[in-house]
């Protein structure tokens, strides 16, 4: 017996609830969320909520709290993923260069580094250390590829001309025999910061780093704010220039985290913007600790990227390019503090 074809649809039709509405209608005041519970924009990107936390039900308009490594799991609603549960990102496996490594792999991408996959990041630690250019007294110091090995060599056209002299951007007690760092039998290796997760705006850098009592490397986040997206930074390049390196606005600004308001207020640096084919990027930066405080009286603290000085150049590289910094900023240790 074949079904009627009319029966047949209804059984198989399915009306998908519409959860968000637009235009958004928001309550006056958002929400006093309970203590340790993120105020967070909804999944509609409507209004303030509180966000949902570890076992609680979740759909499309009510996300996770992501401030703690919640996602919303959809697996035990098949075939319809309209409610899921909020759970834990544990153990997130990393992609480079089209190559899956699972959590906590420890893996050679090329003879010139050796990287490891920390829940869902990669940092690499150079293999070819000896990328310090050779002294002052060097006319033509260049970096060629010896035969059968991996790692350039700096060499010297002209070495007749041979004074004793320091190094031309480091000091000689630190050049001494300094290649690693040593703490309690453990060689410290911190990763460079990746690039920041927005162009605009708020967003989120992160590294691996291996600087703590276990030796272990665990992975560090911080904010970054390349440059304010509400600001046409293209308005302050001055007459006949096609580039803003910096910009810095007048007035002091408080960093604001969902509802929580930074303690003090700050006039951070940014990168600004070219009208021709450059990109301006930061090579010279450091990391601040800020204190925030939330409506309800409590206060958590955030590493922020804090721009010290940028350069506009050609040289646009890929965001995912993650060798890109460790070639050229080994020795620059103000990149990666």
């Amino acid at each position: 017996l074949t079904m009627p074809s009319s029966v047949a649809a209804t059984t198989e039709t399915y009306t998908r609830p519409q959860l968000c509405k637009w235009p958004c209608e928001c309550p006056r005041s958002p929400p006093r969320c309970a203590l340790g519970v993120s105020l967070v924009t909804d999944g509609c990107e409507c209004c303030k909520t509180c966000a949902r936390q570890r076992g609680e039900r979740c759909t499309e308009a009510d996300t996770c709290d992501f401030h703690r490594g919640l996602y919303c799991d959809y697996s035990g609603d098949r075939p319809r993923y309209e409610i899921g549960v909020c759970a834990q990102i544990v153990g997130v496996g990393c992609v480079l260069n089209g190559v899956r490594y699972k959590n906590g792999e420890t893996f050679q991408p090329n003879c010139k580094y050796n990287c490891t996959c920390i829940n869902g990041a990669v940092g690499c630690v150079p293999m070819c250390t000896n990328s310090r250019p050779p002294l002052v007294w060097c006319p033509n110091p260049k970096l060629i590829k010896m035969a059968g090995k991996c790692c350039e060599q700096w060499v010297c056209d002209d070495s007749r001309k041979i004074r004793k002299t320091s190094p031309r951007h480091i000091s000689s007690a630190a050049y001494e025999g300094e290649d690693e760092a040593w703490q309690k039998n453990c060689i410290v290796h911190t990763s460079p910061w990746s690039p920041c997760s927005k162009t605009c705006g708020l967003g989120i850098s992160t590294r691996i780093s291996n600087d703590n009592d276990q030796c272990r490397l665990l992975k560090e986040s911080r904010l970054c704010n390349m440059r304010p997206c509400e600001v046409d930074i293209t308005q302050h390049i001055k007459p006949g220039k096609k580039c803003l390196a910096v910009y810095r606005a007048n007035e002091p600004m408080n960093y604001t985290i969902s509802g929580c308001v930074s303690k003090s207020p700050y006039r951070p640096k940014y990168c600004g913007v070219c009208t021709d084919n450059r990109c301006c990027t930061p090579y010279k930066s450091k990391t601040i600790e800020v204190m925030f405080q939330c409506p309800d009286g409590t206060e958590f603290s955030w590493k922020i990227m804090w721009i010290n000085a940028c350069f506009c150049n050609l040289n646009c590289r890929n965001p995912n390019d993650i060798f890109a910094d460790l070639a050229h900023y080994y020795d620059y240790s103000e990149i990666a503090n």
